[in-house]
């Protein structure tokens, strides 16, 4: 007896749309991470402190020129958001503090055998919160290349090239916060990349509840934004400030400079393309 199998046979069909968003998230992240890594660790990497200077400019003028206006300017409530904010801020002081408690127990020379430099390295806790306020923004970035995909194919890879171009410079200053902060090339490139991988998160939350998951990107990016700025005033700034000659400061002034045009011409290149 022969029996036709065929109509009892699991029948797996994937959506073209949503495999085009799990593409483009992954292969933006990707490349955004390896280039932001090839030009951190070859040109920056023996310049990292002065570098740190050049991370504070990308990192205030994308959370305050970039993310935070596209946050307001959405339909979001502006007292909600303004409370948002606040609640980062304060909720990225309370993780320091907890890093602190935890990892900060001594002070340089104090008996403890760690070697010179160690609290130094120490002292640049904000390498672990720069992750948290990268997945986050990640996060989003996939949540937006999904809407751009459901409205039209080809406006999702616009959408995937222009966060490809305002996400490299972005990461430059994550890479330059990490390794000021005694994480090793391999590591900050590996939880760099991680942090990536919320961009195919956000892709599929935003394939699967597009409605309510594009109402809460204003939230997330206000969120994110807070981490940004808190790790610029409160860890590099601080940093920068210790070298208070004018031989120091007027490179330190030109370097925020340049990180805040970078942001300002990448960003007003891709705003025209819907990002």
């Amino acid at each position: 007896m022969c029996f036709n199998s065929a109509p009892f046979a699991p029948r797996f069909k994937i959506n073209p749309t949503l495999l085009s968003i799990l593409l483009a998230t992954t292969i933006a992240g990707v490349i955004s991470i390896t280039a932001a890594a090839v030009f951190s660790f070859t040109l920056l990497s023996k310049v990292v402190d002065r570098m740190v200077s050049l991370s504070v400019g990308i990192l205030l003028s994308t959370s305050l020129l970039h993310a935070l206006p596209e946050a307001f300017e959405s339909k979001a409530d502006t007292h909600t958001l303004f409370a948002t904010l606040l609640a980062g801020l304060l909720g990225f002081f309370l993780l320091e503090k907890m890093a602190i408690l935890r990892h900060s127990h001594h002070y340089e020379g104090d008996g403890h055998g760690h070697a010179h430099g160690h609290d130094a390295h120490e002292a640049g806790r904000a390498g672990w919160m720069i992750l948290v306020g990268d997945g986050l923004h990640n996060f989003t970035d996939g949540i937006l290349i999904a809407a751009a995909f459901l409205a039209d194919p080809k406006l999702g890879l616009v959408t995937g090239l222009a966060i490809i171009a305002h996400e490299i410079p972005q990461e430059i200053g994550d890479f330059i916060v990490l390794l000021n902060a005694g994480f090793s090339r391999t590591r900050a490139y590996v939880y760099n990349l991680l942090c990536s991988l919320m961009a195919i998160v956000g892709g599929l939350v935003g394939y699967l509840t597009l409605g309510r998951g594009m109402e809460a990107i204003p939230y997330v990016l206000v969120f994110a934004s807070s981490g940004f700025i808190y790790i610029a005033v409160s860890d590099l700034m601080p940093q920068m400030q210790r070298r208070a000659t004018v031989r120091e400061t007027i490179p330190q002034v030109l370097l925020i400079a340049l990180g805040v045009v970078l942001v300002l011409f990448l960003t007003s290149q891709t705003q025209t393309h819907g990002h």
